[in-house]
């Protein structure tokens, strides 16, 4: 990478302090070595990643919402009524 490219892929990104538990760094320490990548583009991929399941998410709700909402006391009393519990 050319240190102009460089210069501008840096100030595109922002930075952000993590506190990870020992063991935690540790493995992903070594993931990132084994995979040849950096932790900042680990932890950015794993972020997406979850965001984009966030957006699935979010999507299913809104084309479930005009579903009728059944109360969890009722669904259990349900499920026991007929020999599931």
């Amino acid at each position: 990478m050319t240190s102009a490219v460089y210069a501008g892929v840096m100030s595109a990104v922002k930075r952000a302090t993590v506190y990870f538990e020992p063991d935690v760094h540790r493995a992903l320490r070594l993931k990132a070595a084994a995979a040849d990548r950096s932790i900042s583009d680990m932890v950015n991929d794993a972020v997406r990643l979850s965001l984009i399941e966030d957006a699935d998410d979010l999507s299913v709700f809104e084309e479930r919402s005009t579903e009728k909402s059944r109360p969890f006391d009722a669904f259990v009393r349900e499920l026991k009524r007929r020999g599931r519990l």
